[in-house]
């Protein structure tokens, strides 16, 4: 009795992330049909664009501005012969930026702060059953709830994005010109030397990617809370750890296939 009571629990673990895979492709299915429906989430979407895009501009501009100044630091710190021009401080800095410290550094943030947000959000709404509440009035609670979070990650992730890039470049342009590293001229040859036009198409790419994949996951996670507050905190957890991971692997697939 014992041995068949552990073999359905490992089953169960073991079926486990392909039913977690299902409710959220199906979750998202219902989120896609639900955009016809744009009367429904009209207004809640520029809420949450507020929530998601502007009201993380601070905390970004903050994290981005010392990625600049730090990756400019460091690279000084390498230049060890006299023969390497001072220039590729800029040719290593602005590129760092663009295609990949401007992204990866902003979904890390928006991670922590608007995925767990999120999943806070919709977990106590579902443990106080006032999703349930609004399905009951007749409302479609993923069409309502969850694309306009969808949404916004999707459109103010860019905006944050090409923010995070452009401060991350000024900060590191400012501290290498205020400690003596290089001058602003020096910096800007670097960065002109060997910038490519897709490098920031690549990163808007991204960005769009990291926008839906937080929103999503954290919607999913809030969406499917069970067990009251000690839910609520384990998916709000979940929801930012996931979020993270599937950044990382999302970044590296989009590397190896568009560059």
């Amino acid at each position: 009795m014992r041995v068949r009571t552990s073999s359905l629990s490992l089953t169960a673990f073991m079926l486990e992330p392909v039913a977690a895979l299902g409710r959220y492709s199906l979750l998202l299915y219902h989120a896609f049909r639900s955009l016809g429906d744009f009367k429904v989430y009209r207004k809640n979407i520029s809420e949450q664009m507020m929530r998601v895009g502007i009201d993380s501009i601070p905390i970004v501009a903050l994290a981005a501005a010392f990625s600049g100044a730090v990756t400019t630091v460091q690279t000084a710190y390498q230049l060890v012969s006299p023969f390497i021009p001072k220039t590729i401080i800029g040719s290593i800095v602005v590129p760092s930026m663009i295609l990949e410290l401007g992204a990866v550094v902003t979904g890390f943030i928006l991670a922590g702060r608007v995925g767990a947000r999120i999943a806070a959000e919709l977990g106590t709404m579902r443990v106080t059953e006032q999703i349930d509440a609004l399905e009951a009035m007749g409302l479609n609670s993923i069409g309502y709830l969850i694309v306009p979070r969808v949404l916004a990650g999707i459109v103010m992730f860019p905006v944050l994005y090409i923010a995070a890039s452009f401060i991350g470049i000024t900060g590191g342009l400012f501290v290498g010109s205020l400690s003596g590293y290089v001058t602003a001229g020096e910096f800007i040859d670097g960065a002109r030397e060997f910038f490519q036009p897709f490098d920031p198409i690549f990163g808007v790419i991204k960005s769009l990617v990291f926008g839906f994949v937080i929103t999503s996951i954290s919607c999913y996670k809030g969406y499917f809370t069970g067990g009251g507050a000690e839910g609520v905190g384990k998916s709000t957890t979940q929801a930012a750890v996931t979020s993270c991971v599937y950044i990382l692997l999302a970044d590296l697939v989009l590397a190896i296939v568009l560059l």
